[in-house]
């Protein structure tokens, strides 16, 4: 009997110690990623903006006027970045023309926040920094590049993006798949299809918001503009068949670049030409 005793309490120990593991990584998963992102480059003329939110918090980001003539374009980086992962973007589409606007999505950056939802609440940010581009460039169109969860935020939101063509780099299909991408790429697909579940069924209870509604592949029946899907051949972060789902389901027109030999990173920097070159004739053709 004390032997049965010893292994009970040796089981639930090691439980509990398991259940505060997991809960620990949830916790980080979610952890805010703040920033201070300091002053604009002094290259091009940038200008510091708050951009007012639906729920009383702000948006802080960069705008850069453009040409009278052309529209603008907002760029929205990825999980745990800033705004300055979209700097070399900016540039090119500047010299294009475009007006460009650069932010902080809530719980990154200069942009408050509780907590990283992957696109949920995020989508508030897009929508308050779409409302705000347009009054910058009244009567033109604009457009949005969205890399990783900046693409998800772009496509999760209550209404229907208010854009006229968008680009989505890097995007996941649903959330529990995100989550066993990554846990898979340390410990391997046994261990990750094994943990998921685990790791998932936290997200509602600690943030309140269900688990469906972080879903980009089936958000994107919602996208009723132009549509660029890009993503990298090797990604193990949003799998190419991640890509080629969002793709299957979206409304036409649309297009889908697997940039061959690329991870899940900065897609212009891995492939600088070819990705200006394509961004610039898509945007040329539907934001006429």
């Amino acid at each position: 009997m004390r032997i049965k005793r010893i292994l009970m309490v040796g089981l639930v120990a090691g439980s509990i110690g398991a259940a505060a593991i997991l809960y620990s990584v949830g916790s980080l998963l979610v952890t805010p990623k703040p920033a201070s992102v300091g002053r604009p480059p002094i290259d091009l003329p940038y200008e510091r903006v708050l951009i007012p939110r639906n729920d009383g918090a702000s948006t802080h980001g960069w705008f850069l006027a453009g040409a009278k003539d052309i529209g603008g374009i907002l760029l929205l980086h990825g999980v745990r970045s800033d705004r300055r992962e979209m700097l070399e973007r900016s540039r090119f589409l500047s010299k294009a023309g475009y007006a460009v606007l650069l932010i902080d999505m809530q719980a990154h950056g200069e942009t408050p926040g509780e907590y990283i939802t992957f696109g949920y609440l995020e989508s508030f940010d897009v929508q308050a920094a779409l409302a705000f581009l347009r009054t910058r460039v009244t009567g033109r169109p604009v457009g949005v590049i969205g890399a990783s969860m900046g693409g998800a935020a772009a496509i999760l939101g209550r209404e229907p993006i208010n854009a006229d063509a968008l680009v989505l780099e890097g995007v996941f299909s649903n959330l529990e798949k995100a989550i066993e991408n990554r846990i898979s790429l340390r410990f391997g697909r046994k261990v990750g299809k094994a943990l998921t579940p685990l790791l998932s069924m936290q997200f509602e209870p600690r943030l309140g918001i269900p688990l469906r509604l972080v879903a980009p592949s089936e958000a994107i029946a919602n996208v009723g503009v132009p549509l660029m899907i890009v993503s990298g051949s090797l990604d193990m972060h949003a799998l190419p068949s991640e890509a080629k789902t969002l793709y299957d389901r979206a409304n036409k027109p649309k297009s889908l670049w697997l940039v061959d030999g690329a991870i899940h990173q900065n897609l212009h920097q891995f492939a600088k030409i070819e990705y200006e070159e394509r961004i610039l004739e898509f945007f040329g053709r539907y934001l006429k």
